[in-house]
This record gives C-alpha cells, sequence and structure tokens, in this order.
C-alpha cells in the first residue's frame, strides 16, 4: 500500500505540464538555473519556485550551490531513465496533430538522453560499436567485450575509472524516436563526454538537440564508420 502511495506521488510530480517541462528540460545533462527553468517551464519565476521545491522534496532533482548561484539537475541516473521511459510510452500513443518543426527533426538526429547521445546518432553510435565486436547488448545489460576495452584505451576513454562509479556500467536505452537501443550507463556518459571533449558535438541552445560539427562529421566516420 506503502508503494502504491508512493508511486502517485511521483507521478503526480511529473504529472504537472510545468513539471514535466522542466524536466524535460534537464534531460539535456546539464545543471541549469531557476530562470532558465523557468523559461522552458513557460511560467513566472515565483510559480517556477515552487516547483523547483516540490521537485527537490520529492528527490526528482537535487540543487547546487555554486557561490552565490543554484543549479538543479536530475537528481540521479534512475530518475533519468525512469523519465526516458516514460517517453517511450508516450511515443506509442495515439499521435496529436502538430505541425513538424526545425527543432523535432534536430532531436530526432541528435540529442542527449541525460548523460548519453541519443537518436540516430545515439542508434548509430551502438550499431557500430556491436558490428565491430566492442559491445554485446542484450535485453537487460551490456558487456565491452575485450576488443572494446582496446578500442575505448585508444580512444581516450578510461573505463576502469567508469566502472568505479555508482551506477550501472553498461546498459541498452530504448531510444523513443527510434524505436531501438542506444547506450546509456557509465559507459554511454563517459562516450558521449569523449565526444564533447574532441568537439565532435555541440549543444543547440534552449534543448537537448545536439548538432555534429565539421571535425564531428570526420571523426565520426573515421573512428565509427558513420556516414551523417
Amino acid at each position: 500500500m506503502t508503494a502504491d502511495v508512493r508511486i502517485a506521488e511521483v507521478a503526480a510530480l511529473i504529472g504537472d505540464p510545468a513539471r514535466a517541462n522542466i524536466l524535460s528540460a534537464l534531460m539535456g545533462g546539464q545543471a541549469l538555473t531557476a530562470s532558465e527553468l523557468a523559461y522552458a517551464a513557460g511560467v513566472s519565476p515565483q510559480t517556477t519556485s515552487g516547483h523547483l521545491g516540490k521537485l527537490t522534496d520529492g528527490r526528482l532533482i537535487a540543487c547546487v550551490r555554486q557561490g552565490r548561484h543554484r543549479y538543479y539537475r536530475i537528481a540521479t541516473p534512475r530518475v533519468a531513465e525512469m523519465l526516458e521511459g516514460i517517453m517511450a510510452v508516450v511515443a506509442d500513443l495515439p499521435p496529436r496533430h502538430r505541425p513538424p518543426s526545425k527543432l523535432d527533426e534536430a532531436m530526432r538526429n541528435a540529442r542527449t538522453c541525460y548523460d548519453h547521445v541519443a537518436g540516430k546518432l545515439g542508434v548509430n553510435l551502438t550499431d557500430a560499436l556491436c558490428a565491430r565486436g566492442h559491445l554485446v547488448l542484450s535485453d537487460d545489460g551490456g558487456e565491452i567485450t575485450d576488443s572494446g576495452v582496446v578500442f575505448f584505451r585508444d580512444f581516450g576513454v578510461d573505463l576502469a575509472a567508469a566502472r568505479s562509479r555508482r551506477r550501472i556500467f553498461c546498459r541498452p536505452c530504448l531510444d523513443w524516436t527510434e524505436r531501438r537501443p542506444h547506450l546509456g550507463g557509465t559507459v554511454g556518459a563517459v562516450l558521449a563526454q569523449r565526444c564533447f571533449d574532441l568537439n565532435w558535438l555541440q549543444r543547440m541552445r534552449d534543448g537537448r538537440a545536439l548538432t555534429v560539427t565539421p571535425a564531428g562529421r570526420q571523426g565520426l566516420s573515421e573512428t565509427f564508420g558513420l556516414s551523417l
């Protein structure tokens, strides 16, 4: 009975449109200020403050202080996984008529799913790793092969350090636009971060969508065999 009540409490927190917009904005993986989240939610700063308090009390988001500033982020990877799962369910619902936009297309092509790469690019990266024998995915988990350990080392990723993080190391994450898995877990996160560090990917303003830089097009082609 207690579990049922807690489920209802979490569902109520997510079910408010303004709070859903706040959580969606934070799924980009960046910590954002209250002002930025007010803009994303489409409500006043005063109303946003109340929503942020409820989401923080519900442990769906966390507040990080830096000097005089406060930044908000998704509390844990498990919360991000829950939100991505909801998005996958929503994608199966009857569509509502809405003219497609350039942002919709950009989101389908490449976006962040909390701290890893999703969309067509994320799925294609995962397919390339599997096809080359560096990664083996099952329905509920994943494993980096011996050749994968060598590949990631040569790519500049320290898998030993990644294993020390307190989260699932390697897992499939169902992509809600492609309906196929992209790479999640710690491995997905460090892969995405390496692409950012190499300036292969850049975040689009005011959203989760990503753009691939000219250096990224060349690097993704040479390293993963992807033609973008």
